[in-house]
C-alpha cells in the first residue's frame, strides 16, 4: 500500500530549526565568528610583516592581535564543534518523536503501510541524517563566508591578484555542483538498499521458526544478504563521486594557487604591493580555494536532503479524524455497523461489503468464517484499528469516527494473536496501555488469563525482564488477554487472541469473558468450535459479507456452516464429534 501525504507548508526537517533556536543560533553564531577571525587573521599578519620589514620596533601589539585572532579561532571553531553535536542528537530525538507520534496518531493501515523494517530504519538512521541539516546549514556559513571573505580580501589587497583566482571560480562552481548532485543521488540509492535489508531481517526474525522447522536458514541467509550488492555498490559511488571531486580539487587548486602567488609575486616585483601584502595574499588565496569544509557539507545536506524526502511521508500523515465526542456515560457497549466496507488498497478488492450487523451492549459475538472472509478486517473496524470506506460504525449511538482516539482507547480493549509485550518487566506489559493499572489489577488480570501459574515459576515472578522470560505462543497470548483484562472498557475484542492456548485453559478463559456479561460487550474472532457454541451470538462471513448471524445452534443446521470447521486441527474435531454426540 502507498503512503497518502498530506499537502504541507513546510518539510518536517525544516520545522526542526524551530525547536531549538537558541542553540543553532549560537552555532550560527560561533561559525561566523570563526569565520571572521580567520578572514581577520591574514590581514593582521600581513601588517605585523610589513612593520617588522620595515627594521622598526617590534610590533607587539601586531603580534598580541594575531594571537589573539588565532585563539578565537581556535575556541570558536570548538564551541561549534560542542554545540552542533549536542544540538544534532537533540534534534534527532525530536524527529524521532514526532514522527513516532504522527504514525501512532494516523489511522493504522495508512501507517503501517511500509514494511516493518522500512519503517524501523526510517525511524532511525534516517531520523538521524535528516535532523543534521538544521546543524549543517548553520554551520556552513563558514564554508560560505571563508571563500567569499577570502576573495573580498584579494580585491582589497590588489585587483589584478583577485583577478587571477577569479579565472579558475567557474570550474570550482561546476566541481561543487557535480559533486553535490552525485553525492545525492548515491546516497538516496543508499538508504533505499538499507530498508531493504532492515525489512527482509525483520521478516527472518519473525519467522525464525518456520526457517528452522523447514531447514532454509542458508537460503534465507542468502535472500537477507542479496542486497548487500547493491548497498556496496552505492556505497562505492558515493566514494567514488568524493574521489573524483578531491582529486579533480587537488589537481585545480594547486593551480589556482600557483597563478595567484605568480601574480602576487609579479606585482610585488613591480613595487605594487609589499611583502605584508603577499603573505596576506597567499593566506587568503588558501582561504578562497580551501572548498573541504563546503564540499563536506554540501555532501551532508545531500543525504539529510534525500532522508527527509523519505520522512516526509511519515510526518505529513493525517491523525484520526474526530469530533471530541464521547459514548454515553455508563452505557453498556451497544455496538452497530451499519452498511461498513472495506476496500483493499491498490486493487481496490473488497474485503468487507454492506455489513450490517448490531451487537446489543454486554454480550458476546463469535465472528466466524473461513480464511480471508473478513473475520479481522471486522474485528479492526470495530474498535476503529481501521476505518471504513464505506458505512459507519457506531458504539453506544456515537460514531467512532466523533469520538476522541484518547478516550477510544479507553472503551476498547483488544488482544491479538500474536501480542507485543512492551514493557521492561512482566509486571509493565501487563499494566501497559491507556493507563498504567495498578498492581493488584495487574494480578487480577493474570488470573484470569490463566497467566499467573507460569509467571510464578519465573526467576524473579511479575518482576523478570521480558527479554529473559522464555514463553512459549500460548503464554504470550495470555500476556496479552491479561493486558487487555486490566484495562476494562465497554468493548472488549479477541482477534484470534485463544488460538494458542490449549483446551482447558481455553475454558477458563472463557468463564473469565463469560463474567464481564452485561457491562461488556465482547467480540471474539473464533476458529474453534467451542468459542462459537459458548457465545450469545454467531456473525458468519463469507468473502467479506455477512451471510447470516443467529446462535450457533441454530446455524449449526446449515451444511456450509458446519463446514466452516471441517479445517480445524484433529483434537477441535474430537471435540466437534463430542459436542454433537451431547445434543
Amino acid at each position: 500500500m502507498r503512503l497518502h501525504p498530506r499537502p504541507a507548508t513546510a518539510s518536517g526537517t525544516r520545522r526542526l530549526s524551530r525547536l531549538h533556536p537558541a542553540a543553532l543560533t549560537w552555532l550560527f553564531l560561533c561559525s561566523t565568528g570563526g569565520a571572521l577571525a580567520a578572514l581577520a587573521l591574514p590581514a593582521a599578519l600581513g601588517h605585523t610583516v610589513d612593520r617588522l620589514v620595515s627594521g622598526g620596533p617590534v610590533p607587539w601589539s601586531g603580534l598580541l592581535l594575531c594571537a589573539v585572532l588565532t585563539l578565537a579561532e581556535t575556541g570558536f571553531d570548538a564551541a561549534a564543534a560542542v554545540t552542533g553535536t549536542t544540538t544534532t542528537a537533540r534534534l534527532t530525538a525530536s524527529l524521532r518523536t514526532r514522527t513516532a507520534a504522527r504514525v501512532l496518531a494516523a489511522e493504522p493501515r495508512r501507517a503501517l503501510a511500509l514494511p516493518t523494517g522500512d519503517l524501523t530504519a526510517r525511524l532511525t538512521a534516517r531520523t538521524a541524517d535528516a535532523a543534521s541539516a538544521p546543524v549543517t546549514a548553520a554551520g556552513a556559513v563558514a564554508g560560505v563566508l571563508l571563500p567569499l571573505g577570502a576573495l573580498v580580501g584579494l580585491f582589497l589587497i590588489d585587483v589584478w591578484t583577485a583577478a587571477a583566482l577569479l579565472l579558475g571560480a567557474p570550474l570550482l562552481v561546476v566541481l561543487l555542483r557535480t559533486f553535490t548532485r552525485g553525492t545525492a543521488d548515491a546516497g538516496a540509492d543508499y538508504q533505499r538498499a538499507q530498508s531493504l535489508i532492515a525489512h527482509r531481517l525483520t521478516e527472518a526474525l519473525e519467522g525464525a521458526d518456520t526457517i528452522r522447522a523447514a531447514r532454509t536458514a542458508a537460503r534465507e541467509h542468502r535472500r537477507v544478504l542479496e542486497p548487500l550488492a547493491a548497498l556496496a555498490e552505492h556505497g562505492r559511488r558515493t566514494w567514488t563521486v568524493y574521489g573524483r571531486a578531491v582529486g579533480r580539487s587537488g589537481l585545480l587548486l594547486p593551480l589556482l594557487m600557483l597563478l595567484v602567488l605568480a601574480v602576487a609575486g609579479l606585482r610585488l616585483g613591480a613595487g605594487t604591493i609589499g611583502v605584508g601584502d603577499l603573505v596576506a595574499a597567499s593566506r587568503y588565496a588558501s582561504l578562497a580555494v580551501g572548498i573541504g569544509s563546503l564540499t563536506g557539507a554540501l555532501g551532508s545536506l545531500a543525504r539529510s536532503r534525500a532522508a527527509a524526502r523519505t520522512l516526509d511521508p511519515l510526518l505529513t500523515l493525517a491523525p484520526l479524524p474526530h469530533r471530541g465526542l464521547g459514548p454515553v456515560p455508563d452505557a453498556p457497549g451497544h455496538l452497530e455497523l451499519r452498511d461498513v466496507g472495506v476496500h483493499q488498497d491498490g486493487d481496490g478488492r473488497p474485503l468487507l461489503t454492506g455489513v450490517h450487523l448490531t451487537i446489543p451492549g454486554g454480550t458476546s459475538l463469535a465472528v466466524v468464517g473461513r480464511s480471508g472472509s473478513g473475520k479481522s478486517q471486522l474485528a479492526a473496524v470495530a474498535g476503529r484499528l481501521l476505518d471504513p470506506d464505506t458505512g459507519s460504525v457506531l458504539l453506544d449511538g456515537v460514531p467512532l469516527d466523533g469520538m476522541e482516539p484518547a478516550r477510544l482507547r479507553r472503551e476498547v480493549a483488544y488482544a491479538f494473536a500474536r501480542p507485543a509485550l512492551p514493557g521492561t518487566t512482566v509486571e509493565d506489559t501487563i499494566a501497559y496501555g491507556p493507563w498504567t493499572a495498578p498492581p493488584e489489577a495487574v494480578r487480577a488480570a493474570a488470573r484470569a488469563a490463566r497467566a499467573d501459574g507460569f509467571l510464578a515459576l519465573l526467576p524473579y515472578g511479575y518482576a523478570t525482564p521480558v527479554a529473559d522470560a522464555p514463553l512459549s505462543g500460548g503464554e504470550r497470548q495470555r500476556l496479552g488477554l491479561a493486558r487487555a483484562f486490566a484495562h476494562p472498557g465497554r468493548l472488549l475484542i479477541l482477534d484470534d487472541a485463544l488460538s494458542s492456548l490449549d483446551t482447558v485453559t481455553e475454558h477458563h478463559v472463557r468463564r473469565a469473558l463469560d463474567a464481564r456479561a452485561g457491562h461488556c460487550t465482547r467480540i471474539i474472532v473464533a476458529h474453534r468450535l467451542s468459542s462459537a457454541a459458548r457465545a450469545d451470538r454467531v456473525a458468519w462471513l463469507e468473502n467479506g459479507r455477512l451471510r447470516a448471524t443467529g446462535r450457533h445452534e441454530e446455524l449449526w443446521a446449515d451444511p456450509d456452516y458446519r463446514a466452516v470447521f471441517r479445517t480445524d486441527t484433529p483434537g477441535e474435531h474430537l471435540e466437534r464429534t463430542g459436542t454433537e454426540a451431547a445434543r
